[in-house]
């Protein structure tokens, strides 16, 4: 997914692909046999993230890649489960998930007509150009199902090689299953770890999502917050008085709503003034670049989490945290 200079890219480190790409036969029989998981993309991480994001663990994209997002998501399982948290996959862990009698991991889907329509022409990045379009929509067939099934857009790509991705055609794609159905009773950012663990009012964590917090420039805040409402499909106030400058423009704007937007498809509004839990156009950027001091998560994790919140639940900012 393009992404409009809302974060600055600080590094990219891609592990060597030590393993055969995963194909959807190989991800349909893969078991997990001990030890850390591979180096690079296997079929066996890919489960284990499927599995972890059926689990309200979410891994962030789902792609195959063994990297930060996927030893966070195992982290923050452990941390739930009340086993060390340490990151590392192990058969613990592995049985915790139902990994031997899992259920599918992946699933047919046969795109529709919906799926293939309304798509934007390719996207400026400069925001006064952004402001004088209607919706700052997908781009690709391939980039609006990549996001409704959590999935890397190339993954998605790459599991179906001879698919021209038109309607009614059958695809094969992950199963991270239903959105959670529960009411948050209270937030906490872990900004040290880069997760927003939730929890109902019993105390038990019932989500934890990877998420990009603040920077080193426009640091997050800190202490006790509360959520003051939520908007899906939010315009984007350009406020470069107040928060910061994109490019040459020092000029208020109003951006459209859409998924490729600066925040997202969902803006969950914080007592902080200026500061919020927001969606991303560009959800595999999330552990390698910053904010602009708010809390950013993919699109389906922040859509996910408006569903479940109510003004008045607490968001408190902590350094630590699994």
């Amino acid at each position: 997914m393009k992404y409009f200079g809302y974060s600055i890219i600080l590094a990219v480190v891609i592990a060597p692909a030590l393993q055969a790409q995963p194909t959807v036969d190989k991800i349909k029989e893969a078991t997990y046999e001990g030890g850390p998981l591979p180096e690079g993309q296997s079929a066996i991480t890919t489960v284990v993230q499927v599995l972890l994001d059926q689990a309200g663990i979410s891994p962030g994209v789902i792609d195959g890649w063994r990297g930060p997002m996927s030893r966070s998501a195992i982290r923050a399982f452990e941390a739930r489960e009340g086993f060390e948290a340490d990151g590392r996959m192990d058969q613990v862990v592995w049985d915790a998930l139902g990994g031997l009698n899992r259920g599918a991991v992946l699933q047919e889907y046969q795109i529709t007509e919906a799926d293939t329509a309304d798509l934007s022409d390719p996207l400026p990045e400069d925001y006064a150009d952004l402001a004088k379009l209607e919706r700052l929509g997908f781009m690709r067939v391939t980039e609006r199902l990549a996001e409704e099934f959590h999935m890397g857009e190339e993954f998605l790509r790459d599991l179906n090689p001879q698919a021209a991705f038109s309607a009614g055609e059958k695809i094969i794609v992950a199963a991270p299953g239903d959105r959670m159905d529960a009411s948050a009773d209270r937030i906490e950012v872990r900004k040290e770890v880069g997760r927003v663990a939730v929890f109902d009012k019993a105390g038990k964590m019932i989500a934890n999502y990877p998420a990009t917090v603040g920077s080193n420039q426009l640091p997050s805040p800190s202490g006790q917050h509360k959520v003051v409402g939520v908007a899906i499909d939010p315009t984007y106030a350009y406020k470069p008085d107040e928060n910061f400058q994109q490019g040459d423009n020092d000029e208020r704007l109003t951006l459209p709503p859409g998924p490729n937007g600066p925040v997202g498809s969902v803006w969950i509004d914080l007592s902080k003034p200026t500061y919020g839990i927001h969606g991303t156009a560009d959800p595999d950027s999330l552990f390698q670049s910053v904010s602009h001091g708010c809390v950013r998560l993919t699109n389906w994790d922040a859509r996910e989490l408006a569903h479940m919140v109510d003004p008045g639940v607490p968001v408190v900012f902590v350094d630590n945290g699994s």
